[in-house]
């Protein structure tokens, strides 16, 4: 079958492109195991430091394929096979590099969930997103239920949990579920300027940096303070810590090397 996943590599960075236009994007069990495995290449080669979930096509995604993935989970399976890193960010082996998303179109349940899964998001003015799972007697079970509410606040969050509604960009905007809004066709641009100026800076540096806000998120401010200074030890002694301070007495741009 057509693979649904492209992969492009431009330096640093790896752009993930979801490749399945003709259905809307729409995630069957193939796709999602192909974007699982994207994701682990991505965690596991050292010279990638930032990357670039897109869609081709006019959509970013429409949602789960339920007529395939639904009797899946319903019998327990696994949604990304062992070997993969879930692109949800639920289960281990969990990623620990920054992910940049840009959407159009439809970003219906998983779409929304992808992006709130991700570090950095950009939207095209044109995008309508929808958490609707509700009005299909389930509920999201992709992390939506989780991070929304620790994103948007508990009454934005549930204004949309709870009736499944539909919203546009500038709703998305407004609580925080994206960081920028662009004339369409512009979303990737941003998206990859973005990760561009995240990878132009010492790799462990922004790992350290994006794991210690995670841990507060997760385990609370005093726990990810207790752990700060075993986070930054390390970083003061790494080679591009020296960059670093070379580069400023130097006055040049630093050139890191992920060491």
């Amino acid at each position: 079958m057509p693979e649904r996943i492209t992969i492009e590599r431009r330096g640093h960075l790896v752009l993930l492109g979801l490749d399945r236009a003709n259905k809307r994007n729409a995630f069957d069990l193939q796709m999602l195991r192909e974007l699982g495995e994207a994701y682990a290449a991505y965690e596991a080669n050292p010279e990638l430091w930032c990357a670039v979930l897109f869609a081709h096509g006019e959509h970013f995604t429409a949602g789960l394929d339920l007529a395939e993935v639904g009797p899946a989970v319903a019998s327990g399976a696994s949604l990304f096979p062992e070997g993969c890193i879930d692109p949800l960010d639920m289960a281990d082996p969990r990623r620990t590099k920054p992910v940049v998303c840009a959407v159009q179109g439809f970003c219906l349940t998983i779409g929304v969930e992808l992006l709130l899964a991700s570090d950095v998001r950009v939207a095209a003015d044109d995008t309508r997103f929808a958490q609707m799972e509700v009005q299909r007697g389930i509920m999201a079970f992709g992390g939506a239920t989780l991070r929304f509410p620790q994103i948007a606040g508990w009454g934005n969050a549930m204004r949309w949990l709870l009736t499944g509604g539909r919203f546009d960009a500038a709703e998305a905007f407004r609580i925080g579920l994206v960081q920028e809004v662009c004339a369409p066709g512009e979303q990737l641009g941003r998206a990859v300027a973005i990760a561009t100026e995240i990878a132009e800076q010492a790799p462990l540096a922004v790992q350290a940096t994006r794991a210690s806000a995670l841990a507060a998120l997760q385990d609370g401010p005093r726990a990810a303070a207790d752990r700060l200074m075993d986070q930054v030890r390390p970083l003061m002694a790494s080679e591009d810590a020296a960059e670093g301070l070379r580069s400023f007495v130097e006055r040049r741009k630093a050139n890191y090397r992920g060491h």
